[in-house]
Protein backbone atom coordinates (compact mmCIF):
# COMPACT_ATOMS: atom_id res chain seq x y z
CA UNK A 1 0.00 0.00 0.00
CA UNK A 2 0.67 3.53 -0.20
CA UNK A 3 0.27 6.24 1.80
CA UNK A 4 0.99 9.11 -0.13
CA UNK A 5 -1.67 11.45 -0.29
CA UNK A 6 -2.83 11.97 -4.13
CA UNK A 7 -2.86 15.95 -5.34
CA UNK A 8 -7.13 15.74 -4.68
CA UNK A 9 -6.72 14.75 -1.08
CA UNK A 10 -3.96 17.11 -0.09
CA UNK A 11 -5.87 19.95 -1.49
CA UNK A 12 -8.74 18.80 0.34
CA UNK A 13 -6.72 19.11 3.28
CA UNK A 14 -5.54 22.45 2.43
CA UNK A 15 -8.87 23.52 1.73
CA UNK A 16 -9.87 22.49 5.10
CA UNK A 17 -7.28 24.32 7.11
CA UNK A 18 -8.45 27.47 5.24
CA UNK A 19 -11.98 26.90 6.61
CA UNK A 20 -10.87 26.19 9.88
CA UNK A 21 -8.16 28.41 10.52
CA UNK A 22 -10.59 31.39 11.64
CA UNK A 23 -12.09 29.01 14.00
CA UNK A 24 -11.63 29.57 17.79
CA UNK A 25 -12.10 26.52 20.35
CA UNK A 26 -13.48 29.00 23.06
CA UNK A 27 -16.40 30.50 21.08
CA UNK A 28 -18.99 29.08 23.24
CA UNK A 29 -19.24 28.54 27.03
CA UNK A 30 -17.27 26.31 28.80
CA UNK A 31 -18.66 22.77 29.50
CA UNK A 32 -17.69 23.12 32.90
CA UNK A 33 -19.08 26.14 33.70
CA UNK A 34 -22.83 25.66 32.01
CA UNK A 35 -25.25 23.57 33.73
CA UNK A 36 -26.93 22.16 30.12
CA UNK A 37 -25.44 22.44 26.31
CA UNK A 38 -23.20 24.86 25.30
CA UNK A 39 -25.26 26.07 22.79
CA UNK A 40 -28.41 25.21 20.94
CA UNK A 41 -27.18 24.62 17.60
CA UNK A 42 -24.43 24.09 15.15
CA UNK A 43 -21.99 26.33 14.09
CA UNK A 44 -24.09 27.60 11.39
CA UNK A 45 -21.60 30.15 9.68
CA UNK A 46 -18.70 27.46 9.70
CA UNK A 47 -20.89 24.81 8.10
CA UNK A 48 -21.89 27.66 5.50
CA UNK A 49 -18.17 27.97 4.87
CA UNK A 50 -17.69 24.11 4.66
CA UNK A 51 -20.10 24.12 1.77
CA UNK A 52 -19.07 27.36 -0.45
CA UNK A 53 -15.20 25.65 0.02
CA UNK A 54 -16.73 22.70 -1.15
CA UNK A 55 -15.51 20.40 1.47
CA UNK A 56 -19.41 18.76 2.33
CA UNK A 57 -19.41 17.34 -1.31
CA UNK A 58 -16.31 16.08 -1.06
CA UNK A 59 -16.91 12.72 -0.97
CA UNK A 60 -20.08 13.16 -3.18
CA UNK A 61 -20.09 12.13 -6.85
CA UNK A 62 -19.91 14.70 -9.48
CA UNK A 63 -23.66 13.99 -10.77
CA UNK A 64 -24.83 15.20 -7.67
CA UNK A 65 -22.18 18.37 -7.24
CA UNK A 66 -19.61 16.54 -5.69
CA UNK A 67 -15.51 15.88 -6.16
CA UNK A 68 -15.68 11.98 -6.17
CA UNK A 69 -13.15 12.03 -3.29
CA UNK A 70 -12.77 9.01 -1.11
CA UNK A 71 -12.92 8.34 2.85
CA UNK A 72 -9.11 9.50 2.97
CA UNK A 73 -9.73 12.90 1.82
CA UNK A 74 -12.70 13.11 4.11
CA UNK A 75 -10.00 11.45 7.19
CA UNK A 76 -8.20 14.57 5.93
CA UNK A 77 -10.46 17.22 6.65
CA UNK A 78 -11.72 15.83 9.79
CA UNK A 79 -8.54 15.65 11.21
CA UNK A 80 -7.93 19.43 10.84
CA UNK A 81 -11.50 19.98 12.13
CA UNK A 82 -10.62 18.38 15.31
CA UNK A 83 -7.52 20.61 16.14
CA UNK A 84 -10.12 23.61 16.90
CA UNK A 85 -13.31 21.65 17.64
CA UNK A 86 -15.10 22.38 15.02
CA UNK A 87 -18.92 22.59 16.44
CA UNK A 88 -20.53 20.90 13.16
CA UNK A 89 -21.74 17.44 12.00
CA UNK A 90 -19.20 17.04 9.23
CA UNK A 91 -18.42 13.17 10.22
CA UNK A 92 -22.09 12.31 10.42
CA UNK A 93 -23.52 14.39 7.18
CA UNK A 94 -21.04 12.60 4.82
CA UNK A 95 -21.04 9.31 6.19
CA UNK A 96 -24.64 9.03 5.69
CA UNK A 97 -24.80 10.76 2.42
CA UNK A 98 -21.69 8.28 1.40
CA UNK A 99 -24.36 5.22 2.40
CA UNK A 100 -27.03 6.59 0.59
CA UNK A 101 -25.31 7.60 -2.55
CA UNK A 102 -23.23 3.59 -2.58
CA UNK A 103 -26.67 1.79 -0.87
CA UNK A 104 -29.96 3.95 -0.84
CA UNK A 105 -32.74 4.63 -3.98
CA UNK A 106 -31.27 6.56 -6.23
CA UNK A 107 -34.07 9.02 -6.65
CA UNK A 108 -34.06 10.20 -3.21
CA UNK A 109 -30.20 10.29 -3.28
CA UNK A 110 -30.72 12.77 -6.36
CA UNK A 111 -33.36 15.06 -4.38
CA UNK A 112 -31.31 15.26 -1.30
CA UNK A 113 -27.52 14.82 -2.08
CA UNK A 114 -27.11 17.97 -4.07
CA UNK A 115 -28.49 19.95 -0.93
CA UNK A 116 -26.04 18.65 1.31
CA UNK A 117 -23.13 19.61 -0.77
CA UNK A 118 -24.32 23.18 -0.42
CA UNK A 119 -24.99 23.21 2.79
CA UNK A 120 -28.67 22.86 2.68
CA UNK A 121 -29.55 20.08 4.35
CA UNK A 122 -27.58 18.51 7.57
CA UNK A 123 -27.62 14.57 8.35
CA UNK A 124 -27.24 12.58 11.16
CA UNK A 125 -26.75 9.15 12.42
CA UNK A 126 -28.31 7.29 15.70
CA UNK A 127 -25.31 5.14 16.04
CA UNK A 128 -25.02 4.35 19.72
CA UNK A 129 -28.51 2.40 20.54
CA UNK A 130 -30.40 2.55 23.67
CA UNK A 131 -27.49 2.63 26.18
CA UNK A 132 -24.52 3.10 23.41
CA UNK A 133 -23.18 -0.90 24.89
CA UNK A 134 -25.36 -2.96 22.59
CA UNK A 135 -25.25 -3.18 18.96
CA UNK A 136 -27.34 -0.34 17.52
CA UNK A 137 -29.39 -1.83 15.24
CA UNK A 138 -30.98 -3.77 17.75
CA UNK A 139 -32.60 -0.57 19.48
CA UNK A 140 -34.86 -0.34 16.68
CA UNK A 141 -37.17 -2.76 15.30
CA UNK A 142 -38.46 -1.98 11.46
CA UNK A 143 -41.45 -4.48 10.19
CA UNK A 144 -43.52 -4.06 6.75
CA UNK A 145 -46.46 -1.77 7.00
CA UNK A 146 -49.34 -4.03 5.73
CA UNK A 147 -51.74 -1.68 5.08
CA UNK A 148 -48.87 0.19 2.91
CA UNK A 149 -47.58 -2.81 1.32
CA UNK A 150 -50.93 -3.91 -0.14
CA UNK A 151 -51.62 -0.36 -1.55
CA UNK A 152 -48.20 -0.61 -3.38
CA UNK A 153 -49.01 -3.44 -5.72
CA UNK A 154 -46.70 -6.75 -6.24
CA UNK A 155 -43.88 -5.40 -6.73
CA UNK A 156 -43.47 -3.72 -3.67
CA UNK A 157 -40.97 -0.54 -4.56
CA UNK A 158 -43.25 1.70 -2.48
CA UNK A 159 -43.70 -0.64 0.23
CA UNK A 160 -43.52 1.12 3.86
CA UNK A 161 -41.90 0.81 7.13
CA UNK A 162 -43.05 1.05 10.49
CA UNK A 163 -39.73 2.07 13.03
CA UNK A 164 -40.28 1.43 16.58
CA UNK A 165 -37.67 1.90 19.83
CA UNK A 166 -34.89 4.33 20.73
CA UNK A 167 -31.47 5.68 19.62
CA UNK A 168 -29.86 7.94 21.88
CA UNK A 169 -27.35 10.04 22.07
CA UNK A 170 -27.59 11.11 18.62
CA UNK A 171 -25.27 13.94 17.89
CA UNK A 172 -27.39 17.43 17.25
CA UNK A 173 -30.15 15.70 16.42
CA UNK A 174 -32.04 18.86 16.94
CA UNK A 175 -30.35 20.69 14.27
CA UNK A 176 -30.22 17.53 11.46
CA UNK A 177 -33.07 17.92 8.70
CA UNK A 178 -32.37 13.97 8.39
CA UNK A 179 -31.79 11.01 10.42
CA UNK A 180 -30.22 7.70 9.82
CA UNK A 181 -31.57 4.93 12.29
CA UNK A 182 -30.30 1.76 11.33
CA UNK A 183 -32.44 -0.95 12.61
CA UNK A 184 -33.57 -4.87 12.49
CA UNK A 185 -35.91 -6.35 10.85
CA UNK A 186 -37.93 -9.55 12.05
CA UNK A 187 -35.12 -11.73 10.12
CA UNK A 188 -32.42 -10.57 11.74
CA UNK A 189 -31.80 -8.20 9.03
CA UNK A 190 -30.04 -4.88 9.64
CA UNK A 191 -31.49 -1.82 7.77
CA UNK A 192 -30.80 1.71 7.79
CA UNK A 193 -34.36 4.11 7.87
CA UNK A 194 -33.66 7.80 7.24
CA UNK A 195 -36.34 9.94 8.65
CA UNK A 196 -37.27 13.56 8.45
CA UNK A 197 -37.04 15.49 11.91
CA UNK A 198 -40.35 16.67 12.45
CA UNK A 199 -41.73 13.41 11.49
CA UNK A 200 -45.23 11.93 12.93
CA UNK A 201 -44.13 9.86 15.92
CA UNK A 202 -40.65 10.71 15.81
CA UNK A 203 -39.79 12.33 19.17
CA UNK A 204 -35.92 14.13 20.29
CA UNK A 205 -35.63 14.68 24.16
CA UNK A 206 -32.24 16.61 24.83
CA UNK A 207 -28.89 14.74 26.15
CA UNK A 208 -26.13 16.73 27.01
CA UNK A 209 -22.15 15.13 25.59
CA UNK A 210 -19.77 15.08 27.25
CA UNK A 211 -17.59 17.87 25.43
CA UNK A 212 -21.21 19.73 26.15
CA UNK A 213 -22.85 19.51 22.93
CA UNK A 214 -26.50 19.14 22.36
CA UNK A 215 -27.04 15.48 21.50
CA UNK A 216 -31.00 13.96 21.69
CA UNK A 217 -32.46 11.03 22.57
CA UNK A 218 -34.48 10.14 19.36
CA UNK A 219 -37.87 8.32 20.26
CA UNK A 220 -39.79 6.28 17.38
CA UNK A 221 -43.42 5.33 17.85
CA UNK A 222 -44.86 3.75 14.91
CA UNK A 223 -43.15 6.20 12.57
CA UNK A 224 -44.11 4.74 8.57
CA UNK A 225 -41.21 5.27 6.07
CA UNK A 226 -42.00 4.73 2.25
CA UNK A 227 -39.46 1.65 0.56
CA UNK A 228 -37.26 4.41 -0.77
CA UNK A 229 -36.50 5.68 2.76
CA UNK A 230 -34.95 2.68 4.03
CA UNK A 231 -31.61 1.07 2.77
CA UNK A 232 -31.91 -2.46 3.16
CA UNK A 233 -29.18 -3.53 0.73
CA UNK A 234 -26.91 -6.42 3.16
CA UNK A 235 -23.52 -4.73 4.38
CA UNK A 236 -25.23 -1.26 4.33
CA UNK A 237 -25.20 -0.83 8.29
CA UNK A 238 -21.86 -2.40 8.45
CA UNK A 239 -20.06 0.02 6.12
CA UNK A 240 -22.07 3.29 7.37
CA UNK A 241 -20.45 2.02 10.65
CA UNK A 242 -16.89 1.40 9.73
CA UNK A 243 -17.29 4.64 8.14
CA UNK A 244 -18.15 6.26 11.36
CA UNK A 245 -15.77 4.75 13.25
CA UNK A 246 -12.28 5.24 11.24
CA UNK A 247 -13.96 9.10 10.92
CA UNK A 248 -13.66 8.86 14.79
CA UNK A 249 -10.11 7.41 14.55
CA UNK A 250 -9.61 10.67 12.48
CA UNK A 251 -11.37 13.23 14.51
CA UNK A 252 -8.45 11.52 17.99
CA UNK A 253 -5.62 11.67 15.71
CA UNK A 254 -6.25 16.04 15.14
CA UNK A 255 -7.04 16.58 18.18
CA UNK A 256 -4.07 14.95 19.73
CA UNK A 257 -1.80 16.71 17.19
CA UNK A 258 -3.33 19.66 18.46
CA UNK A 259 -3.25 18.87 22.44
CA UNK A 260 0.72 17.96 22.02
CA UNK A 261 1.44 20.98 20.22
CA UNK A 262 -0.16 22.93 22.76
CA UNK A 263 1.73 21.28 25.35
CA UNK A 264 4.86 21.43 23.46
CA UNK A 265 4.73 25.47 23.15
CA UNK A 266 3.37 25.46 26.94
CA UNK A 267 6.51 23.78 28.29
CA UNK A 268 8.69 25.56 26.02
CA UNK A 269 8.05 28.69 27.58
CA UNK A 270 7.62 27.47 31.23
CA UNK A 271 10.84 27.91 33.32
CA UNK A 272 12.15 26.21 36.53
CA UNK A 273 14.88 26.60 38.14
CA UNK A 274 15.91 29.53 35.15
CA UNK A 275 15.21 26.23 32.75
CA UNK A 276 11.97 25.56 30.18
CA UNK A 277 10.27 22.53 31.86
CA UNK A 278 11.01 21.28 28.23
CA UNK A 279 14.35 20.39 28.66
CA UNK A 280 14.04 18.21 31.61
CA UNK A 281 14.30 14.49 31.07
CA UNK A 282 10.94 13.30 32.67
CA UNK A 283 8.70 15.89 30.30
CA UNK A 284 10.67 14.70 27.39
CA UNK A 285 10.18 11.62 27.78
CA UNK A 286 6.41 11.63 28.52
CA UNK A 287 6.09 13.98 25.38
CA UNK A 288 8.10 11.53 23.16
CA UNK A 289 5.91 8.58 24.76
CA UNK A 290 3.20 10.66 23.25
CA UNK A 291 4.48 11.26 20.23
CA UNK A 292 4.72 7.28 19.59
CA UNK A 293 0.76 7.02 20.84
CA UNK A 294 -0.29 9.74 17.52
CA UNK A 295 2.06 8.19 14.97
CA UNK A 296 0.63 4.52 15.92
CA UNK A 297 -3.06 6.11 16.00
CA UNK A 298 -1.91 7.70 12.28
CA UNK A 299 -0.94 4.71 10.56
CA UNK A 300 -3.47 2.77 11.53
CA UNK A 301 -5.73 5.09 10.80
CA UNK A 302 -5.03 5.10 7.32
CA UNK A 303 -4.37 1.23 7.34
CA UNK A 304 -8.37 1.16 8.19
CA UNK A 305 -9.09 4.03 5.67
CA UNK A 306 -7.26 2.74 2.99
CA UNK A 307 -9.01 -0.81 3.57
CA UNK A 308 -12.06 0.83 3.17
CA UNK A 309 -11.81 2.88 0.38
CA UNK A 310 -10.21 0.98 -2.00
CA UNK A 311 -11.06 -2.37 -0.80
CA UNK A 312 -7.88 -3.70 -0.11
CA UNK A 313 -7.16 -6.93 0.49
CA UNK A 314 -5.74 -8.24 4.09
CA UNK A 315 -5.61 -10.94 6.53
CA UNK A 316 -8.54 -10.12 7.87
CA UNK A 317 -11.52 -8.43 6.77
CA UNK A 318 -11.90 -4.37 7.28
CA UNK A 319 -13.74 -4.86 10.61
CA UNK A 320 -10.37 -5.86 11.97
CA UNK A 321 -8.28 -2.85 10.80
CA UNK A 322 -11.11 -0.45 12.00
CA UNK A 323 -10.80 -2.21 15.58
CA UNK A 324 -7.05 -1.68 15.64
CA UNK A 325 -7.72 2.02 14.73
CA UNK A 326 -10.39 2.44 17.30
CA UNK A 327 -8.72 1.06 19.61
CA UNK A 328 -5.41 2.91 19.16
CA UNK A 329 -7.33 6.38 18.80
CA UNK A 330 -8.98 5.49 22.21
CA UNK A 331 -6.52 4.42 24.26
CA UNK A 332 -3.94 7.33 22.39
CA UNK A 333 -6.37 9.95 22.53
CA UNK A 334 -6.84 9.89 26.53
CA UNK A 335 -3.10 8.86 27.43
CA UNK A 336 -2.50 12.55 25.06
CA UNK A 337 -5.14 14.88 27.13
CA UNK A 338 -4.05 13.15 30.58
CA UNK A 339 0.13 13.87 29.77
CA UNK A 340 -1.09 17.40 28.48
CA UNK A 341 -2.96 18.14 31.67
CA UNK A 342 0.25 16.98 33.79
CA UNK A 343 2.74 18.84 32.09
CA UNK A 344 0.76 22.17 32.40
CA UNK A 345 -0.06 21.94 36.08
CA UNK A 346 -2.97 23.64 37.67
CA UNK A 347 -2.91 25.58 34.47
CA UNK A 348 -4.11 23.09 32.15
CA UNK A 349 -7.52 22.95 34.68
CA UNK A 350 -8.31 26.33 34.51
CA UNK A 351 -11.32 27.54 33.04
CA UNK A 352 -10.14 30.27 31.25
CA UNK A 353 -8.21 27.87 28.77
CA UNK A 354 -8.67 26.04 26.13
CA UNK A 355 -6.95 22.95 27.19
CA UNK A 356 -10.27 21.61 29.20
CA UNK A 357 -12.26 21.81 26.13
CA UNK A 358 -9.86 19.80 24.54
CA UNK A 359 -10.10 17.05 27.56
CA UNK A 360 -13.73 17.12 27.68
CA UNK A 361 -14.11 16.39 23.36
CA UNK A 362 -11.06 13.60 23.99
CA UNK A 363 -13.04 11.67 26.42
CA UNK A 364 -16.11 12.03 24.06
CA UNK A 365 -14.24 10.46 21.53
CA UNK A 366 -12.77 8.32 23.24
CA UNK A 367 -15.96 6.44 23.94
CA UNK A 368 -17.99 7.00 20.64
CA UNK A 369 -18.64 4.14 18.98
CA UNK A 370 -17.38 1.99 21.79
CA UNK A 371 -13.89 2.32 23.89
CA UNK A 372 -11.24 0.39 23.56
CA UNK A 373 -12.17 -2.28 25.39
CA UNK A 374 -15.21 -2.77 23.49
CA UNK A 375 -12.94 -2.91 20.23
CA UNK A 376 -10.64 -5.57 21.69
CA UNK A 377 -13.35 -7.85 22.07
CA UNK A 378 -14.66 -7.82 18.93
CA UNK A 379 -11.08 -7.79 17.56
CA UNK A 380 -10.68 -11.26 19.51
CA UNK A 381 -13.65 -12.84 18.30
CA UNK A 382 -12.63 -11.80 14.90
CA UNK A 383 -9.10 -13.34 15.24
CA UNK A 384 -11.16 -16.50 16.52
CA UNK A 385 -13.70 -16.63 13.25
CA UNK A 386 -10.24 -16.07 11.37
CA UNK A 387 -7.90 -18.43 13.22
CA UNK A 388 -7.83 -21.44 10.82
CA UNK A 389 -6.94 -19.06 7.59
CA UNK A 390 -4.37 -17.12 9.69
CA UNK A 391 -2.67 -20.23 11.12
CA UNK A 392 -3.18 -19.06 14.78
CA UNK A 393 -3.49 -21.22 17.82
CA UNK A 394 -5.92 -19.26 19.84
CA UNK A 395 -6.91 -21.87 22.00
Amino acid sequence: MDFTYTEEQQAAAEAARAVFSGVAPDAVPSPALVPGAVAEDIDRPLWAGLATGDLLSLTLSPEHGGAGLDLIALCLVLRESAKVLARVPLLETCAVAMALQRYGNQKLAAELLPGVGRGELVLTVGANGRTGHDPAELAVTARLDSAANEAAGDDGSEAGWVLDGVQSAVPWAQAADWIAVPAHTGDGRAVVALVRRGHDGLSIAEQVSTSGELFGEVRLDAVRISGRELIDTAGAWEWLHALLTTGTCALALGLGEAVLAMTSEYTGKREQFGFPVATFQSVAVQAADRYIDLRAMEVTLWQAAWRIATGGSGALPPAGDVGVAKIWASDGVRRVVQTAQHLHGGFGADTDYVLHRFHAWAKQIELSLGPAAAHEEALGDLLAAHSPDLDLDLG
